[in-house]
């Protein structure tokens, strides 16, 4: 089983690479795991827990892969506004409590666009995915996002 993370990831590296993700932001890959009432889904997520990470996000990329994503993370809960400058591709942005349940979610957030997005309530991170991949994997709110760094109540 670490055999199979271990080349998922490095496969994922590959192709973040391939797409122009820089070096540093693509070395450290993280998986996060959401759960939902059908299934579990499986991402490959780079990290975004400094205001340099957070302030770039993912901008300037053409694509991202299925499986992969950005997790924000912020050292309190509050309310997070994103918007999409710079961002080539839609993204669904599922909100997170502290515990990783999902509080919100936008789907399908407008490539460029400077509208802003709100989580709506105090949130402790939020995942970006490929828009339009939250419906199709029936995620909703309620449901729960597992990670190292989502483990401390709201």
């Amino acid at each position: 089983m670490d055999d199979v993370r271990y080349l998922r990831k490095l496969l994922w590296l590959l192709l973040m690479l391939a797409a122009g993700a820089p070096a540093a932001a693509a070395g450290s890959i993280n998986e996060v795991t959401v759960v939902t009432a059908q299934a579990r889904h499986h991402f490959q997520v780079e990290l975004a827990a400094t205001p340099e990470t957070r302030r770039t996000g993912l901008m300037h990329r053409r694509r991202l892969a299925q499986d992969a994503g950005m997790l924000f993370i912020f050292s309190r809960s509050s309310r997070q506004s994103f918007w999409m400058k710079n961002t080539l591709i839609p993204l669904d942005m599922l909100f997170l409590a502290g515990d990783g349940r999902i509080m919100h979610l936008h789907h399908n957030a407008r490539p460029h666009s400077l509208t802003p997005i709100s989580s709506n309530v105090d949130v402790t991170a939020v995942l970006e995915i490929n828009g339009g991949l939250s419906r199709r994997l029936k995620i909703k709110v309620g449901d729960r996002v597992l990670h190292p760094s989502l483990t401390r109540r709201n």
